[in-house]
Formats: C-alpha cells, structure tokens, sequence
C-alpha cells in the first residue's frame, strides 16, 4: 500500500520543483492532473463495492482515455495505479464467483472495458506489465476464458462504454494469459488436471490443450482477439517444455492453410490470424526449434501468396511478407559482418565541434569495400546461402512492387533485415535488384518500394559509400517523381520515400562520406522543398536538409535555411513559392536550380494553379540576375509559347507576361530583338489557332495578362500588331467566361493609355461607339463586356462623347434597353462602369487640360445618374440563384457613395431631396433580411457621414443619424440583434420612417425564424415607448400612415406586400393600433381597401390566409368598418380553395364568439351552428356557397360581394360558351372557369 500511495503522489502547486530537474513522471503527471482525481475516485468506488461499476462512471473512463489517443505517453506515470487495482478486483471476483458464470461477468464486464480503453491508448506491452502474474493464477484465467468464450455472440463494443463489454472481456483475459504462460515452471506441474486428480475416464483437459482450442477459435475472429491469440500462442508453444504441441500445432497450420478457400469468409480470417500467429512465432521463437518447419512453412507462403485470397487481401499480403522474411531470418544464422558500415558515434556535439581527424566518424579510412576483402570477409563468403533465402528474397523483391503501401513498407524492412546477415557480395545483388525498380518502366509502387528499401538498408549500414554513385542519381530523380496521369498525377508517395532516403543518410553516414553526395542532393531537397505540390512532400524535404544540417556539420547556408524553410512556413503553397525560395534564392548555390526547376517542371505542371503560381514564382527571382533572366531565361521561353501540349505553351505564356512585367519594373531594357519576339507571341499563337479546342479559355486568360504585362513594360508595337493585340481583347470582353472578360478589361485598361494616348479623335470615337453599340447587343456576355471596357476608357476618349455614354450606361444599369431580356450581370456591370465613367470624367486634373465646361456634366449626375442608381437600388430580381437583385443593389450603392463625394467637390449641386433619398435608401438596404447587404449599407452611411473631405452637407436630421449610426468600424452591422435596436429609432423621423419601414417589413414578415423575432421584437419595443402612452399613440400614428403608404406605393407586389400583411397582422394580434382616436378607422378603411385589391383573383396561400387573419381582427372591432370586414370575411367561405374556407370559417367561429353584442343570441347560435356543422373544405363547392348565402341571411348582412362577384363568373362563362360552341376543350375550360377551379 505504501508504494501504490507513493506513486499516486503528485507534484502540489505549492512544492518548488526546476522544470529542469524534474523526473520524467513528475513532469507528465502535471498534464494529467485534473482528471486523475476523478478517475482515482472512480477507480476508489469500484474497489470499495467489490468490483460493481456505475455504467456512467465507465462512460466516463472511456472518454477520458480517448482524450489522450494521440500522446497515449501522458498516461504512462498512471498505468500501474490504475491497472493493478482493477485487476485485483477481477482476480478476486473470478476466485470468488467462479461457480456463477453469470453474475460474475456481469461484474468484470465493465471493469474489462475500462482496462481495455488503456490498452487501445497506451499499447497492451504497457498495460500487461502490471497484470497479476502469480503462478496459481493460470488455471484461474483459463477458466474466466472458457466462460467468456462460450457466451454467443451480441452487440460488440463501440469503444466508448456503450457495449455489451464481451470483446473487451475476451481481449483482457487473453493478454492475461499472454502473461501467465511465462511461468517459469513446467505447465504439467501447475495443471490440476494432470497427476493425483486426474479422471480415469479422461474428463478433464489439459490446460495447454484447453488454451490451445480456444485460440484456434479466435483465430478466425474478426476483432482484435485475432491478433491478441496469435501473441498468446507464440509465447505458449514457444517454451521448452512444448515441443510436442508445437509440432502439433505446425501440422494443423498447415492443413488448415493449404485447405482455404477463396470465397469463404470465416476462411479468410482464419488465415489471417493463422498468419499472424506464425508470424509472431518466427520472430520469439528459437532457431533451433524453428528450424525444421522452415520448409513446410514457406511452402504454405508460397501456397497462399499464388491464391486469389491474397490477391484481393492486402493485410494478409502484408502479413505472408512478414512471415517469410522471419522465416529467411531463421535460415540466415545472426554474425557480426566486417563489411558492413558502423558509424562509432552520432553525437550532435561531436558533429557540431567539426571534429575531423579523429572524430567519432574518423572510420572512413577503414571502411572496406566490397573489393577490398579482409581475412572475416574471405570466410563470410563461403557460407551457403540455404535454398529458400533466394525465393524469399525474391518474394520481398515482387512485395516491393506491391500495390499497397503497407505491404512494401514490410517488404523493405525484411529485405534491411536479411540483407543484414549475408555476404557483401550477395548485398550488392541485392542493391543492383532493386535499383532495378526504378526502371522508366515501372510504375509508382516500385520507385515508391525502391526508395523505402534503399533507406531500410541505409538506416542498418548495409548500403556502403562506394554504392553511392549508383544510388543517389536514382534518388534525385525519385525526389521530382510526378507523372501525369489523365487529369492527375501519381509520385507524391515516391517523392515522400524518397526524402525519407535522405532523411536516412544524415542520420547513418558521417560527413565525411555525405559532403559530396551533399553537395549533390541539398539542391534537389530545397527544391522540393520550396516547389513541390503537396505539403507533406514538402515538410519531408525539408526535416530532410534539416537532419543533414544538424547531422552533417558544417554546411554553407544551413542553418539559415533550415529557419526559413521550417515547418509552418512550408504549409503554404503561396508562401512557399513566394517568400520561402525567395529568400533561399539569395544564395547563389541555389538560384539556378530553383530557376531550371520553375521553367523545366513547373510552368509546365498539369495543374493551372500552380503553373500560375510558378509563373509569378519565376518572376520574383528575377531580382537577383536580371540580365541572366532577360537573357536566357526569356530565350527558353519564347519557343514553349507554341507548344503542341496546352499545359506547357499556357505556363510559358504567363511565365512571359510576369517576367517581362518584373524585368521592367527592374530597370531592365529589352533589346529590340527581344521586344520583337515579345510582341509576336500573340499574333502567332492566333496564327496557329491555339484558342480552339480544348484549353482555349485559359490561353485566352493567358493572353489577356500577357498584352496587360507587356503594357505596363511598354514593349514596342508597330501599327499592325496593335490592331490585332485590340481585336483580341476586344473578341475577349465578348467572351462568356466572367474570368476571360475581367482580364481583358484589365488588359484594356494597360493597352489604351500605352498604345493609344495620342491617337486621332476619329479612331478613340470608333472604338467609344463600338462599345456603345454592344451595350445594346443581343448578346448578354458582349453587353457585360462592353460595361466593363466604357468603365476603364481614358479620359481622352471619354470626353467625346461622355453624355452618350452615360446616357447608355444608365439604361443599362436599370435594364431599360433590354427589358424584354433582363441580365443582372450586364447591370451590375453598368453600374460600376457608370461610377468609374464619372469619376474618370470629373477628374479635376484631366478637367483642368481640356476645354469641357464641367456644369453640364455634374448636372447630368445629379439628374440622370442618380436617378438611375436610385431605380437600381430598387432592384429585387430573383432566379434559382436567389436574390440576384442583391447585386445590382450593392453596386449601385457603392456608386451612390461615390457620386455623393463627386457632386459635393461642386458647390450647390447636392441638395436636400438628394441627401434624403440617399440616406432613406441606404436605410431601407439595412434593415432587410440579407446579413451582407445591412452590413455594407450601414458602413457606406458610416462613411458618407463621417466623410470629411469632402463634407456632404445636406443630411437631414444628421445629429440623429451620427447618434444611431456612430462612427465605429467595429459595429458589426450583418447581427440581426445589433442593428435593428439601433436602426428602428429612425422610424420617429418623418423623413426617414418610409424608408426603415419598407425594409423592416421584409424581415419581420420574412420566412427566416430567427431574423423575424428580433425585428419584431425591435418594432415592439419601439412602439411600445418605454410606457409612455402619449408617445406610443403618436407612434402608432405615424406607424400606421407608413404602412398605408407601403400598400399604395407597393401595390399588388407580393414581395413586399405579403410581408406587410404579416407584419400588420402581428401587431393587431399584440394589441396595436387599436386605441388611436379616429386613426383606427381610417386605418381598417385602409386595409379594407387594400385587402379587396390583393385578395382579389389571387392564387398565394400566404397573402390570402395572413389578409383573412386582418380580416379577423377587424371584424372583432367595434367600429364601423367590421361589418364591411365581416362580409368581406364570410365571402372565403365560397372560396375555390377548400383550406382558404375551412381558415375563414375558423376565423368566422372566432368572431361570432367574441361579437357577442352586435348580434342577437339567436342569430349568433344559428350562426354558429351553421359554420360549425358545415363541411367547409369540402368537395361540394355549390352547397358551400349555399351556406354561406344563409349566414348571410342568418346575420342581415349585405351579401353583393358575393353575388356581384358569382354574376360576373357567370356572366363571362356563358359568353365563352357562345364563342366557342363548336370547340370541346374551350367548353370543357369554360366549365372549369365557372366552377371556380
């Protein structure tokens, strides 16, 4: 007890410990601290109760040791005091209830799977070192296994304490076996069977035997008791005193082997655990016994390996690798060999001294080759090589090539490990065999198999220096393995291996043998580190250099590199590219491999990102040799333009654009030569018709970057290539692609003022008018494009004919010149040409060096670009894309912004109705229902009033909209429970309230539960004003005058008008509006009248249900309009939709209950019986309608609304009829017409 105490101790806060200083335990028992009180309570509990387990306490066990799956070492320190009394609480229990099967699971069930959550996390080597080991204790555990195997099968363990336990029960019983059978004594002299008591009619069974048919059934598990069995026979049968049943067991393995069938899966199973076991043996067991099933067993290999259960079974493939390389390893007797490289020392500090001479690696002089043979060496060759080491080689050789990375993971580690025991001659085959894999030939598996198993025999000293020049040329060329494979490529995983390789050299070779193999690989290394596409590739490369820089000693440049090119640096591409090789590209060792690289194997690269990417990569070196870039560099270029292969003559092409563009802004002068090839590139890959086919959109977006770049770098053109660079860019801003169209405007806005600053007036009115002409174009993608080149067209070219072009613009931007083919694109396009059309012709500089008199043109903003922004921000248009409209708004909000700036540098021009229309509008975006839209509506308000150069003056009420919309950036607008707080204030300004309502409305009527609520809310609050009733009346007041307004101004507009009708009815159910003097009255009339107009002919279920629910609450009033709202009511009884009467007749119920002074009690009880036995959605529509004649009657009221309206569906189906007497199907839709359908 005093040691269980002792390691239980914790380090307290209060003890003073040296992190330095502490142990290991002490140091990973703080990471541990917090739940190890309540697993040791947990723990504590069980023990005290004699082993009873609360279901949740296991649940949490569980969950606390998946916690810590990952970094399963934390739990270490805890093991023992965790491990040692729950297995004594399942010894005791098992002594004690031995004869009670049941109730002893029942017991060490979850306790079983407590432990085995620490098995799964720390490893069973860890958790079985603290398993009772007492020799009486081996018949015990046979006998708690052969209860827990004979129970059926049930529901397995998910792991996590949820099932049934038995698999957890198995596994810990049998790794407790796995313990016991290490008794240091023969079994026979602890097996109470066998002796004094044994049955004379053989009864009883042995305990081996008992052990043994029980594993052989778990063999063919499919869980892990299959593995746990095999570790339980390879420990039973591999002691002294089990010969026999060894030889036994070797006989029914093989019998069970060669008897497997391919289509049976109890079959496959079996095999595996079979193959397992014997593997476990072979490794554990002694040479001398293994010796004589060496043959047997490799014949069964060589059985299995041929069958098609293997073929489609990776793991059993894996594990038939292992089995026969154990079994070569027990041909080969273990020896010291001469010949192998052994290293004396790797310590860090030794390296890092640059101790040379007699350094720990000073044993290169006397390091022997395969050719220099020493006296131990002449002997080793003459050692025969049994027979089946050559088939087992040659299988480990064939796994190499393996599909499966596991199996030639395993391949390569047994080729390391035989390889280790032969003769220097007989490695050297071995080498050159697998060198052999890496044969253009081949595929991935192989280079990937070759490259594992060069580094298994690095890593043992197997491979020699003097093999070096054989080796490493087939390891660089495995570091940029990637070949393309239709729409992808395969290499990652060799490019992976073969850093390994690397990572293998620093870690075997001193540095003496690896400076000049260094020299050779460290280039290669960065580059993959720098350029490759995966980032594990990448990191791999990179702990490569960095454990031959730390390895190696001194190396030029190392450490430095190593701290720019570490781990999280490389986990971006971008960065990689850019940042990264950038700054290794400093030291002249490296820029010319990392240049042949980019241009050789990355412009190149199948993917199109990263040929872009390594485009702008090849650019951003080109700082360090300008003149070898603008020399060679472009000279490697320019040919590839042309290619045949779309891939190459893209990358070339960008390559081309960026490093003209960067060689320019260098100071870099092309030659004339040189400027000549550049501005042929475009023409010729035109002449060779490289847009067609596929790949012609990215060439297109290549070019278009091309012409921009050399724009910039103002390459000389003649006249002739200026026309067809135009035509080019001018066929892409036609193009459908929005990317293509987005580049050539870029393009454009670089080619104008370079190439046509000083052209004639008749040639910019040419090109003005031709883009003028396409806004108006049938073609939805030329009118898109034809935006965007007005937007960005110089100032000189602009002052021609600047009123057509806003003029133009303006149509565009609201869709006037195309009504009858509405695109949002072509829209939102125009409207951000029209604010870059203004803003380039407002441009005080360019207004100062011409002759225009200005006046005119910010008169024609004011009136006639406002206008059409504030129509476009009214633009809601909606497709299976949503709420496209959105866009067009957003733009023309920005726009607004823009204009007010431009119109407010110009004294008298902004004005008050400007002012408020901009601000009303700006309001209504936010507080609408889309988060994006109030949140860039409010920050556009934010910056108008807050703008200070220039000072937009005319804002009404500004001390109030400084108050509500601060000048805050950090206000996030786009939260539902932010913004409408704030912004509802402003429906008490009566320049402002409109405006908020109309947009209110959309979300407090909207379908979005959440955004519903808190405007509602919001609303409430508002009208409710802090209690004040003179207040909440005037607010109700102006409220109810707004709604009004909204159904004239929105009339027979279900987008907004249903969610006003929503929003109304909401508020009339919460009592408002409902206690205005002589406001009430005229807001019922109101509704009445809007009602009779949207209900009537419609077919929207929302409207007609939310305007009967209006309905409803105005007829429980006692005013003068309920009568009128209560016939309108009764008229939906006869409606054509039968679940529009059954509401109507709800809401009829309704009202006839609470009107209880208005009718007389028996009309209402008649009333009442009527609606109430009435089928109201039912089939019978005529004897409907005569129902809801007699409420009529019943109530006195007027019942024209309905006959008026039955007359007139009469009137019009008798005149179809007569028109179309002749015509069946016309009759048969007349007779649906009358009938109400």
């Amino acid at each position: 007890m005093e040691n269980e105490a002792g390691s239980d101790r914790t380090v307290t806060s209060d003890e003073a410990v040296d992190p330095e200083l502490e142990s290991k335990e002490s140091a990973l028992r703080r990471y541990f601290m917090t739940e190890w009180e309540d697993v040791k309570r947990i723990i504590a509990g069980i023990v005290s109760s004699n082993g009873v387990a609360d279901p949740a306490d296991v649940k949490k066990i569980c969950y606390i040791m998946g916690k810590y799956q990952e970094e399963g070492q934390l739990l270490e320190p805890y093991i023992e005091a965790i491990i040692t009394p729950l297995m004594s609480v399942v010894r005791s229990t098992s002594i004690r209830l031995l004869n009670q099967p049941d109730q002893l699971l029942d017991i060490i069930k979850p306790i079983c799977i407590m432990i085995y959550s620490l098995v799964t996390v720390s490893g069973y080597k860890s958790v079985v070192r603290f398993f009772p080991h007492q020799v009486s204790d081996l018949e015990l555990a046979v006998s708690l296994m052969e209860i827990s195997h004979k129970i059926p099968k049930s529901e397995q363990s998910t792991g996590n304490g949820n099932g049934s336990g038995e698999m957890e029960t198995k596994c810990v019983v049998l790794l407790w076996l796995y313990v016991l059978v290490l008794i240091p004594f023969d079994i026979s002299t602890v097996d109470s069977s066998i002796g004094f008591g044994a049955d004379l009619d053989g009864g009883n069974i042995p305990l081996v035997e008992r052990i043994l048919e029980m594993s052989k059934d778990y063999l063919a598990n499919a869980g892990p008791m299959r593995s746990i069995s095999g570790l339980l026979l390879a420990r039973l049968l591999t002691r002294p005193d089990m010969s026999n049943t060894f030889d036994s067991f070797m006989s029914w393995s093989h019998d069970v082997l060669l008897s497997v069938k391919d289509d049976d899966f109890e079959d496959e199973f079996r095999s595996l655990g079979l193959v397992e076991a014997l593997a476990s043996i072979f490794k554990i067991g002694s040479r001398s016994v293994l010796f004589n099933a060496v043959s047997s067993t490799w014949d069964d290999i060589s059985f299995l390996m041929k069958s098609k259960l293997a073929n489609r079974n990776s793991l059993l493939r894996k594990l038939l690798v292992k089995l026969a390389q154990r079994v070569g390893l027990i041909c080969l007797a273990p020896r010291p060999h001469s010949w192998q490289y052994k290293p004396k020392s790797s310590s860090l500090r030794a390296n890092l001294s640059g101790a040379k001479e007699e350094g720990p690696f000073h044993n290169l002089d006397k390091q022997s080759g395969p050719d220099e043979k020493t006296d131990a060496d002449s002997e080793e060759e003459d050692i025969d090589v049994p027979e089946p080491v050559e088939e087992i080689l040659d299988l480990l050789l064939t796994g190499l090539r393996d599909s499966n990375t596991i199996v030639r993971w395993s391949a390569a580690k047994g080729i390391g490990r035989i390889t280790a025991r032969l003769t220097s001659s007989l490695s050297e085959e071995v080498l050159s065999s697998i060198l052999q894999l890496f044969s253009p030939g081949e595929g991935e598996g192989s280079w990937h198999g070759g490259c594992v198993a060069i580094a298994e025999l690095a890593r043992r000293g197997i491979l020699l220096p003097v093999s070096f020049p054989k080796v490493i040329p087939v390891i660089t060329q495995a570091l940029h393995y990637d070949i393309r494979r239709g729409a992808n490529s395969v290499g990652t995983a060799v490019r992976d291996a073969a850093a390994y390789v690397c990572w293998a050299f620093g870690r075997a070779y001193s540095d003496r043998d690896m400076k000049g193999v260094l020299e050779q690989l460290a280039p290669h290394l960065l580059r993959v580190a720098c350029y490759d596409r995966e980032v594990n590739c990448r990191r791999a490369a990179s702990a490569a250099f960095q454990e031959n820089v730390g390895r190696q000693g001194d190396f030029p440049h190392g450490i430095e590199i190593v701290n720019m090119a570490d781990y999280f640096a490389l986990s971006s591409r971008s960065n990689s590219y850019l940042q990264v090789a950038v700054s290794i590209s400093g030291y002249k060792e490296y820029l010319r491999p990392f240049v042949d690289e980019l241009l050789f194997s990355k412009i190149n690269h199948w993917e199109k990102g990263l040929r872009e990417l390594a485009a702008e990569g090849l650019s951003a070196l080109a700082k360090y040799e300008p003149d070898y870039f603008g020399d060679y560099v472009i000279n490697e270029i320019i040919p590839l333009t042309l290619s045949q292969d779309l891939c190459t003559r893209h990358g070339a092409i960008l390559a081309a654009a960026e490093l003209a563009l960067t060689l320019h802004n260098l100071g870099f002068i092309f030659p004339s030569e040189k400027q000549k090839a550049l501005s042929g590139l475009v023409p010729a890959i035109e002449k060779a018709r490289l847009y067609r086919g596929k790949g012609g959109e990215i060439m297109r977006l290549a070019v278009s970057r091309f012409i921009e770049c050399i724009s910039i770098a103002k390459i000389s053109l003649n006249e002739k290539i200026k026309k067809s660079l135009l035509d080019t860019l001018n066929e892409n801003i036609k193009h459908p692609n929005e990317q293509i169209q987005c580049a050539a405007v870029d393009a454009l806005k670089q080619f104008f003022p370079t190439y046509f600053s000083s052209c004639d007036d008749k040639t910019a009115q040419q090109i003005v008018s031709n883009y003028v002409k396409l806004l108006d174009d049938p073609n939805v993608a030329a009118r898109r494009g034809a935006a965007l080149a007005l937007g960005i067209l110089p100032f000189n070219f602009l002052s021609l004919s600047w009123n057509l072009v806003i003029s133009k613009l303006c149509n565009s931007c609201t869709g006037e010149n195309k009504p009858d083919d509405p695109d949002v694109e072509s829209r939102v396009n125009a409207t951000k040409a029209l604010i870059s059309v203004c803003e380039t012709l407002a441009n005080p500089k360019s207004l100062n060096q011409t002759l225009i008199d200005p006046n005119p043109l910010y008169s024609l903003i004011k009136t006639k670009v406002f206008s059409a922004l504030f129509k476009a921000l009214e633009d809601y248009a909606v497709d299976n894309r949503g709420d496209i409209g959105s866009w067009v708004r957003q733009a023309s909000m920005l726009a607004l912004e823009k204009c007010t700036f431009i119109l407010c540098k110009k004294r008298d021009m902004f004005d008050n109705e400007i002012g408020n229309r901009l601000v009303g509008g700006l309001l209504k975006q936010a507080v609408e229902k889309l988060d994006k839209m109030r949140d860039f509506a409010a920050k556009t308000l934010r910056r108008i009033l807050y703008c200070r150069d220039p000072f937009v003056e005319f804002m009404p009420f500004r001390e109030v909209l400084e108050e509500i919309v601060p000048d805050d950036p950090q206000i996030e607008w786009n939260v539902a429970t932010v913004s409408y707080p704030r912004l509802v204030k402003l429906l008490s300004v009566s320049c402002y309230s409109e405006y908020v309502l109309s947009g209110l409305v959309i979300s407090s009527g909207g379908l979005q539960e959440s955004l519903q609520k808190t405007s509602l809310n919001a609303l409430e609050e508002f009208l409710k004003a802090s209690g004040k009733a003179d207040e909440r009346e005037s607010r109700e007041r102006k409220l109810s005058a707004d709604f009004l307004w909204i159904l004239k101004r929105y009339l027979k507009l279900d987008r907004v008008i249903v969610p006003t009708f929503k929003t109304i009815e909401v508020l009339l159910s919460k009592r408002f509006f409902l206690n205005m003097e002589g406001q009430t009255e005229e807001l019922f009339s109101g509704l009445l009248d809007s009602l009779s107009i949207e209900l009537r002919a419609s077919k929207n279920f929302t409207k007609l249900n939310t305007g009967i629910s209006i309905l409803e609450c105005i007829s429980s009033q006692t005013m003068e309009t309920n009568s009128k709202a209560f016939s309108f009511l009764l008229s939906f009884l006869g409606h054509q939709y039968p679940n529009i009467r059954k509401s109507a007749a709800d809401k009829v119920f309704l009202v006839l209950e609470e009107k209880g002074d208005v009718f007389s009690s028996e009309k209402k009880d008649k009333a009442i019986e009527v609606v109430i036995e009435t089928p109201w959605d039912g089939d019978d529509l005529e004897m409907v309608k005569i129902k809801r004649l007699e409420l009529f009657e019943i109530l006195e009221l007027d019942a024209s609304i309905c006959q008026s309206k039955a007359s007139r569906v009469r009137r019009k189906a008798e005149a179809s009829m007569k028109a179309s007497k002749n015509d069946e199907n016309t009759s048969y839709s007349s007779l649906v017409d009358f009938s109400g359908f």
